[in-house]
């Protein structure tokens, strides 16, 4: 998964603004309780992040 591909699910799932703050502020354990910013920054994989999203905030398998 590309990171605008994340972005674009984020924003989707999310809505834009709110996306920046679950990003920034939320911090998600299968990220290794770390936030979506850190983890990306760390070098963590987009699709990797996108599933720690959708695991913390048991999002449907449509969207995952």
């Amino acid at each position: 998964m590309r990171l605008t591909a994340l972005w674009e699910r984020m924003h989707t799932q999310f809505g834009e603004a709110y996306a920046a703050s679950v990003a920034q502020d939320f911090v998600i354990a299968a990220l290794g309780d770390r936030t979506v910013n850190q983890a990306l920054a760390d070098g963590m994989p987009a699709a990797q992040v996108w599933r720690g999203v959708c695991e913390a905030f048991e999002l449907p398998e449509r969207v995952r």
